[in-house]
């Protein structure tokens, strides 16, 4: 006769449902798998798999810090409605306050198979995906160090003060962080959530998206009948004009056109303001 455990693995293979509820079904049917499958699919637990294989598209972002860490985390779920619900926000909630008690760096992979209660947080999302009816996946985990380094967030199309469609966090240095550095630090974040730069300046940008527009541009002013002796002139402008469209120091900055971020953060150089990296999440 099969162990206990490996009835919960069968029923839960079967099934696709949670640790508990197939734990809990089995000590309720005297561990008949059969019967415990039909009680699962009547409590609307069973054959969450199969909403597994569903798209998510929908979903949220949120928010979590401590005195040590700061967290982004987004799940999708497969519709808008299911993600303003309660029991979905309180489900992202929870995640956040599980990464926050554990207090370390981690993955998703990491974070998937921690234990929770007396499964993993992979089984904690195979109960959820039963309750909610939907499928859903952890799709982006962020975890900073806080350090030495000051944070500050934006959150955009929210549905609780620290969970939205969008989030935008900023993490930087200064030497004396007033009301002034918390304004711009604020209004960076709004910056980078309506610009979605690539990289902080032109040397942190990826070397294939230069490589590839470049050649691109070059392609494009060679094809237009330009000469060749001023086509490297016509390629040098053509590359300012994309850094200034993917580099948050080289963007306009959104609350004053006429300057660019650099020039910005240049009138706070009393402050020794410098931004260390920027994290930008949406759906």
């Amino acid at each position: 006769m099969m162990n206990i455990t490996d009835l919960i693995k069968e029923l839960r293979n079967k099934t696709g449902a949670g640790f508990l509820d197939c734990k809990k079904s089995l000590e309720e049917n005297n561990n008949d798998i059969e019967k415990s499958i039909e009680s699962l699919r009547k409590k609307g637990l069973a054959k969450a798999s199969k909403k597994s294989d569903r798209a998510a598209n929908e979903g949220a972002v949120g928010i979590y810090t401590n005195e040590n860490i700061t967290a982004l985390i987004k799940v999708n779920s497969e519709t808008d409605f299911a993600a303003k619900s309660e029991t979905f926000l309180d489900f992202l909630d929870s995640l956040g306050k599980l990464i926050l008690e554990n207090n370390i760096n981690l993955d998703k992979n990491q974070f998937l198979n921690l234990k929770y209660e007396q499964g993993t947080v992979q089984d904690y999302f195979n109960t959820m995906i039963s309750k909610i009816g939907e499928n859903l996946i952890l799709n982006d985990l962020t975890i900073k160090e806080n350090k030495n380094s000051n944070f500050a967030f934006y959150i955009h199309n929210s549905y609780r003060n620290n969970i939205g469609k969008i989030i935008s966090l900023l993490e930087y240095s200064c030497n004396n962080k007033d009301s002034k550095i918390e304004n711009l630090s604020k209004n960076l974040c709004m910056h980078i959530a309506a610009m979605k730069p690539e990289s902080i300046d032109v040397d942190d940008l990826d070397k294939s998206l230069v490589t590839n527009e470049e050649k691109i541009q070059k392609d494009l002013i060679l094809n237009s009948g330009k000469p060749s002796n001023i086509a490297e002139k016509i390629l040098e402008g053509k590359m300012k004009k994309f850094y200034g469209e993917v580099t948050l120091l080289n963007q306009s900055y959104i609350l004053d056109q006429d300057k660019t971020v650099k020039l910005v953060l240049d009138e706070y150089s009393e402050n020794d303001f410098k931004i260390n990296s920027f994290e930008l999440i949406s759906l």
